[in-house]
């Protein structure tokens, strides 16, 4: 499930903004060494403002803000850092996974999708493999980016190219997807194994 904050958490009263503010105007002008008078002079602003401004006792206008930014040498937003915006949280509980189906799956052969970030794209895939059952021939995938393998229970004989490598728990293994890979044999069963591939970002 996808765990947002509380709105109201996220809610900030203009005490919190000016507060905010003023902190990060403070810092600006000690990262550049200046007296708040100096700073006062360089913004073309009154040396009360800007002590009411670093203290939180006032709302700066745009233009103040800006005026300020640029006598600090940086972007107006960087006043507003602390006053962070709402970020999704992705909690899957142990009970709550969703199982995936691949093209060739077995029985016994168990794929628990963990969850992933909104967005138009998926940069990374996170999923919890189980392994219960010996087959004569298991299949091989292929896919973009690259993967990441922890080996958690029992242990497994597992191709990538033309080798191949036994995997114990543990271990670790990171692949480029490209290549055929995948269990080829179960040495110690069950085997349990988290999987998590990466795919690039888009430009």
């Amino acid at each position: 499930m996808i765990v947002r904050q509380d709105p109201e958490a996220l809610a900030f009263s203009s005490d919190d903004v000016c507060r905010v503010v003023g902190e990060r105007v403070r810092d600006a002008r000690r990262a550049l060494g200046l007296t708040m008078a100096q700073f006062a002079e360089v913004a073309e602003i009154s040396l009360g403002m800007v002590s009411k401004i670093e203290h939180g006792q006032t709302s700066p206008s745009l233009s103040t803000l800006t005026r300020l930014a640029h006598a600090a040498e940086v972007p107006i937003t960087a006043f507003f850092r602390g006053l962070d915006e709402e970020h999704d949280v992705v909690i899957v509980r142990g009970g709550e996974r969703m199982e995936i189906l691949h093209e060739g799956t077995r029985p016994g052969h168990i794929y628990e999708d963990l969850g992933s970030l909104r967005g138009p794209n998926r940069i990374i895939e996170p999923m919890m493999v189980t392994l219960e059952s010996s087959d004569d021939v298991f299949p091989l995938f292929q896919h973009e980016g690259v993967e990441f393998l922890h080996m958690l229970e029992g242990s497994m004989d597992y191709s990538y190219g033309p080798k191949t490598y036994t995997l114990s728990a543990g271990d670790t293994i990171q692949i480029h997807g490209e290549v055929a890979h995948g269990p080829v044999a179960l040495v110690d069963m069950p085997v349990r194994f988290m999987s998590v591939k990466v795919y690039a970002s888009p430009e």
